[in-house]
């Protein structure tokens, strides 16, 4: 038995493995760009009610389709009165939020519109940003001015099959 052990080994097949190492490294410099955004609000109306009249000041049952201005919606006069006459219950409820006007110029970086919702970014300065990566995988990140970024990373893979 012990002379047979030799052979196995003789008639045992090759293994094989494919293997992949790979090293990555990079440096991301970047200036952001001067941006604004804004959202702008607009204008809500609303009135509900039981057992009341309403009117316009000049129409019974109607409701004054107000004016607009700027972009601005204002409701005109409305008047309720109870139209019950023995008691009974009413209930009525007006509301009524301002939008914000049309601008009439596009926004200005760096100062505050006429709008609800405003994001200003002043466009970045390159300053000394640098960067880099040595072949001995050090990292080298220098800062830059406002509104930029530096990033540096090293990424190594090693993978069998």
């Amino acid at each position: 038995m012990r002379r047979l052990i030799p052979f196995l080994f003789l008639l045992a097949s090759p293994v094989q493995a494919d293997i992949l190492h790979s090293i990555t490294s990079s440096a991301q410099l970047t200036v952001g760009a001067a941006s604004t955004t804004a959202t702008r609000v607009p204008s809500t109306f609303s009135i509900s009610g039981t057992g009341v009249d309403v009117t316009d000041g000049t129409t019974a049952g109607t409701i004054s389709a107000g004016t607009v201005s700027s972009g601005i919606y204002s409701p005109g006069t409305i008047a309720a009165t109870q139209n019950a006459t023995g008691g009974e219950s009413f209930s009525f409820s007006q509301s009524y939020i301002q939008g914000d006007a049309v601008p009439t110029s596009a926004p200005t970086v760096g100062t505050v519109g006429n709008f609800s919702s405003q994001n200003s970014v002043k466009g970045g300065t390159a300053g000394s940003l640098a960067g880099g990566v040595t072949s001995a995988g050090v990292i080298t990140l220098t800062a830059g001015g406002e509104n930029s970024t530096a990033i540096g990373s090293i990424q190594s893979e090693i993978r069998i099959d």
